[in-house]
């Protein structure tokens, strides 16, 4: 790769884990604030349960299926036809959205008991009749995401990376405000009434996400036209590509959804600690793999399109490897400090102990597969570069069929609850990821998997001191647990701290290469200030 499209894609890296970085601790935030305020019982069960068809609709097209294939087919537009040519496409791709999305908004509000007995067949009759009511309020959201998630893979496909990244943020943001005002202005007590005042929250806080990135996108070039032209080849192109990767995108999430089914009929309780234990792994899954996916699949759809196939393979495997280098500790450490981790963000209110233990229990089971979750935001995408948009959806129909029988095996037979559903979710991601690059090597080429086994052999070497070291800290972390809010924050910190230098220690001594770029980022952004 030529040096200085590496330091270029690496900046962008940065860039984006940073404004990811925020937007994953806002969304930390907005869990901890509500969870304070409502525990972890049969209300946040109904919000949370309420939230998860648009939210995975959000997924979907934010992360997944709009903004992979649009990304793909604007960037060979640029390249192949110029901006115009893509503009244009933006703008029938933009007013598309508008009327399918507003459809989809419409049969949501209208079809939302019918949804909720899918989603939660064991819930009871009054926890049904609320969770619809919040299901009403929040299914706009979708529309006003799908936008948002446009808006995303127009600026990405421009190496505009700032605005998009910062914008889940504003999202966050008006949900935690929003939420908290209009759930205090319809009840004070913050009642299950006050559950409406969150979903309103969550509306504002699409809304802001959306607008926050127009004044960048107008700046680019695009100019908001109602263009009904669909008959374009350039839409059928973006839509074709997004029917597999509905599905292919959607694995993990579709999974989570299948655990909140079996989780409903477990009482109340289990969807929560599911929800704020996944919430919790997706600060590192959304800061370091959703970041490196961002930049990588721009830069690999150019490759594809020139037909330089050995960059590509190269740019994909050094990727994966970096994805692997920053989740792989990540995934130790939630996984020994789970209960301590929990108990500071969350137990507060009417947030109590039991929930921190379930909730660690979860967690810990989650971050198992953590760099398998990374390396699939990686890899995903780039099939769809290489026309091979059937591959990944097929892969996650088999991923999603075995997570299904896990969780059957797991609950029924095993008798392991929600940490069933958690083991069950990481254990079908490996199983994904194991495919993608099976897959991958047959179709475009090498990924260098000895080198990425090496990495990976030496990064787990590299976290053994860490892992001691938290370890024989439990029973002092244990200790400040009933001191002030300062008092742990700082002891755990102290730990992560000291984990974390132990790592790089030891990677330095064992010659990971991917640490050596880490650093080469950090020496280019400190010349880049200097100057």
């Amino acid at each position: 790769m030529n040096p200085s499209h590496e330091r270029l894609n690496t900046r962008a890296a940065g860039i984006v884990a940073g404004a990811v970085m925020l937007s994953r601790i806002l969304g930390l935030c907005r869990e901890l604030i509500f969870a304070g305020l409502f525990g972890a019982g049969r209300g946040m069960d109904a919000f949370i349960t309420a939230f998860r068809a648009p939210n995975l609709l959000r997924d979907l097209f934010a992360e997944g299926a709009l903004s992979t294939a649009f990304v793909t087919v604007f960037s060979q537009k640029i390249a192949t036809e110029g901006e115009g040519s893509a503009w244009n496409l933006a703008a029938k791709m933009a007013s598309l959205t508008v009327v399918f999305m507003s459809l989809v908004s419409l049969l949501g509000v209208i079809f939302a008991p019918q949804l909720i007995y899918v989603l939660a067949p064991g819930f009871a009759p009054d926890k049904v009749l609320l969770t619809v009511l919040l299901t009403r309020v929040m299914y706009p959201f979708i529309l006003l995401v799908s936008l948002a998630a446009l808006a995303m893979g127009m600026l990405n496909a421009k190496n505009i990376f700032t605005a998009p990244a910062l914008a889940s943020s504003f999202f966050n943001l008006g949900s935690i405000i929003g939420g908290v005002f209009f759930g205090w202005w319809l009840d004070p007590h913050f009642g299950e009434r006050a559950l409406t005042g969150l979903a309103l929250g969550t509306l504002l806080g699409g809304l802001l996400q959306l607008l926050v990135q127009m004044p960048s996108l107008y700046k680019a070039g695009f100019h908001w036209i109602v263009d009904c032209r669909w008959r374009d080849p350039g839409v059928r192109q973006v839509l074709s590509l997004m029917l597999p990767a509905v599905i292919a995108a959607s694995a993990v999430q579709i999974n989570v959804m299948i655990n909140s089914i079996f989780a409903s009929y477990l009482g109340d309780g289990p969807v929560s600690w599911l929800s704020f234990s996944f919430r919790l792994m997706q600060l590192p899954l959304g800061v370091f793999g959703v970041a490196i996916a961002t930049v990588t699949l721009p830069v690999v759809s150019r490759m594809a399109i020139l037909g330089d196939m050995t960059q590509f393979c190269a740019t994909l495997a050094r990727a994966m490897r970096l994805a692997l280098f920053l989740t792989l500790p990540a995934a130790v450490g939630l996984i020994v400090l789970a209960e301590p981790i929990i108990a500071l963000i969350y137990q507060r209110g009417k947030f109590q102990i039991l929930d921190t233990l379930h909730t660690a229990e979860a967690l810990q089971f989650y971050a198992l597969g953590l760099v398998a979750y990374s390396c699939i935001k990686v890899l995903t995408p780039a099939f769809y570069s290489i026309n091979r948009r059937w591959t990944p959806m097929t892969i996650s129909f088999i991923s999603i069929a075995f997570n299904f029988v896990f969780n059957l095996f797991f609950i029924f037979h095993l008798k392991m609850g929600h940490k069933g559903l958690a083991l069950s979710t990481a254990l079908a991601a490996m199983l994904n990821v194991s495919m993608l690059v099976f897959f991958m090597t047959r179709f475009a080429g090498a990924l260098q998997i000895r080198k990425l086994w090496s990495t990976f052999w030496r990064c787990l070497i590299a976290s053994l001191p860490m892992i001691l070291l938290a370890v024989s800290s439990q029973s002092w972390l244990h200790h400040l647990a009933h001191r002030t809010l300062l008092m742990r924050m700082g002891g755990l910190l102290s730990v992560i701290v000291g984990a974390v230098a132990l790592f790089i220690s030891m990677g330095w001594l064992l010659h990971i290469e991917e640490m050596a770029g880490v650093f080469n980022l950090i020496k280019i952004k400190f010349r880049i200030k200097k100057t």
